[in-house]
């Protein structure tokens, strides 16, 4: 049996573009649960106080399966990690520091010698409040191999159960990633005994084969994450190791727990909580991926579907696609819900249903994105609406716009300039309802071919703090779609204002 470790919320929320609020982190959390993850990899609780809520709420909702934090080997690290699980029903602690001689050179500016001792100390520690330690060698891959053996050994002695072996870099090709674990497991003390895991990344485009030669060499877990995101290039997908596993036991005879017909949802949602889709061709989860457009294809998949296929599309969760508008009824809503990876109970639906006929009257196309919001929040009024914009725009003289923009009851009147259209009008809408930040990314696509095409704008809104907001609107007018793009982030924030859920942080340990 090989476990599925999924840190899609600690190194693949860390990467650009990827954060989630607490709402976000705790529906990603509740699908991953669905989908059969053994493990999940909540954040890293000392980093700060909102990763640390992320932690605490996340341990508290999912009860079937492990929820673990990631520490430092380090005092205050693990006494945070320890707080945030106190509620979890199988809590695990993660612990890891760097073995490669150029990390204890120029970051950690310390010895081998002293790099074990710090693993031992730590591992004793976390192994106090739960039984369930991971060991992580940071730069596993660029380290001596007879010092990985040594600090391995120690770990499993110290009282890790599990020893995941990073190629934190992406420099490893599947021969020598495999060769690695092969070796360690063969000359590590005792490792028969504990769970060998995969943690690769993928500057080369490697990481899902490293993960599976890995496997092929004794791993017995793979760490990854949905759609593949992480730290740069991102890391191992999911969605790609599992499905291989599935499609070549004859290769990988080892089975797990995914539920692959969810991986479709999972995928979908991660792309709407993020804004960040993944590309047509990709393996699995793609738009292309069970897509055939030319003729030669297309007559081999109508004779037999694995002439081209190796994989069916409902294997992975595909499903007809309904168009969601204000005729829609309660089952298409639910059904959609479910698609996306949301599960609602009996008197949610009901109350979701009213709020979706009132936005279906003031909007014509239902989002994804609306349907998610509504899910979370069904309770919840937007605050602020784009009323009117009027832009004046001269070429080579700048623009000017006046907003009219609705807040509760009140109406607002503001001007803006700039050197276009889109920047006048969001100088106008920002000084009307005190947003800060600036736009990082904007795009807009026609949804229909003609004259009358109704465009939609995509945009990615960076705050102060520099967590990063996405939003779609759509508007036969591509400049009003914009404004209502960015009064949709501004209504995003106003229900984390009022929802947003704090714990106490007396107890956070920032050391």
């Amino acid at each position: 049996m090989i476990k599925i470790f999924d840190t899609t919320l600690r190194d693949g929320e860390q990467s650009p573009g990827f954060s989630m609020n607490l709402q976000e982190k705790l529906m990603m959390a509740k699908q991953l649960e669905k989908l059969g993850v053994d493990v999940i990899e909540a954040g890293f609780a000392n980093a700060s106080k909102g990763d640390f809520e992320s932690v605490f709420q996340i341990a508290n909702t999912c009860q079937k399966l492990e929820v673990c934090g990631l520490a430092r080997c380090h005092h205050g690290d693990i006494n945070a990690t320890i707080k945030a699980l106190e509620n979890a029903a199988k809590p695990r602690i993660h612990v890891f520091i760097a073995t490669s001689d150029i990390h204890l050179e120029y970051k950690l500016k310390m010895t081998r010698q002293q790099a074990v001792e710090k693993a031992i100390e730590a591992i004793i520690q976390a192994k106090k409040f739960t039984d369930r330690v991971d060991f992580s060698p940071e730069d596993a891959t660029r380290s001596d191999w007879n010092f990985l053996v040594e600090i391995l050994q120690k770990a499993i002695e110290a009282g890790a159960d599990t020893l995941n072996i990073p190629d934190t870099v992406g420099y490893s090709t599947p021969e020598e990633y495999g060769e690695l674990i092969a070796y360690l497991k063969q000359n590590v003390k005792g490792i028969d005994k504990v769970i060998i895991s995969t943690h690769c990344h993928n500057d080369l485009g490697l990481a899902v084969a490293n993960s599976l030669a890995g496997v092929r060499n004794g791993a017995t877990q793979i760490e990854c994450t949905i759609n593949g995101i992480g730290e740069r290039a991102g890391n191992a997908a999911l969605e790609e190791v599992v499905m291989a596993m599935r499609t070549r036991p004859d290769i990988y005879p080892a089975k797990n727990n995914i539920d692959t017909t969810q991986l479709l949802a999972t995928s979908k949602l991660l792309e709407q909580i993020t804004g960040q889709g993944v590309q047509p061709n990709k393996a699995i989860v793609g738009k292309n991926a069970f897509a055939h457009e030319s003729g030669i294809h297309q007559h081999g998949m109508l004779s037999n579907r694995q002439t081209y296929e190796i994989m069916t599309p409902e294997d992975v969760g595909y499903k007809s696609q309904l168009i969601l508008g204000k005729h829609s009824g309660r089952n298409a809503i639910q059904s959609r819900l479910q698609e996306l990876g949301i599960e609602v109970e009996p008197e949610q639906i009901d109350q979701i249903f009213v709020k979706f006929k009132d936005l279906a009257d003031k909007k014509k196309d239902i989002y994804d994105a609306d349907l998610i919001m509504l899910a979370m929040y069904e309770d919840h009024q937007d605050k602020y609406e784009l009323v009117d914009a009027h832009i004046n725009s001269d070429q080579g003289q700048g623009a000017t716009a006046i907003v009219t923009i609705k807040a509760d009851d009140q109406e607002i009147l503001a001007k803006g300039q700039g050197d276009g259209a889109i920047s006048a009008l969001y100088q106008a809408i920002t000084k009307a309802t005190g947003l800060e930040g600036k736009l990082i990314e904007y795009k807009v696509t026609a949804l229909t071919p003609n004259s009358l095409a109704i465009g939609v704008a995509h945009i990615a809104w960076q705050l102060e703090d520099d967590r990063i907001i996405h939003a779609d609107a759509s508007d036969t007018d591509v400049v009003i779609a914009s404004g209502k793009a960015l009064v949709d982030i501004i209504n995003k924030l106003e229900i984390e204002k009022i929802h947003g859920q704090r714990i106490k942080a007396q107890d956070y340990d920032s050391n």
